[in-house]
């Protein structure tokens, strides 16, 4: 299980972000304040506050790198 930061502060990034992390068979989390959601969720993603970082959990071992070389565009450095 992995934890990074990442910005989703537009329409076009929330989609783009949900089209990418789909196609792993991982599950991934995002965390904001007391809220966790699926991050596969575009509708659980619209009802966070998308304006602050937010906490992404990977739970993957096996393609780790692979999906951090897909995240690249939205972390948070």
């Amino acid at each position: 299980m992995t934890t990074v930061q990442i910005m989703l502060n537009s329409i076009n990034k929330v989609k783009n972000f949900v089209n990418d992390i789909t196609r792993f068979d991982s599950d991934f989390d995002l965390v904001s304040g007391r809220y966790v959601i699926d991050a596969k969720s575009i509708m659980g993603i619209f009802s966070l506050d998308l304006s602050k970082p937010l906490n992404l959990t990977i739970h993957s071992e096996t393609d780790l790198d692979e999906i951090m070389e897909v995240l690249k565009p939205y972390l948070i450095e």
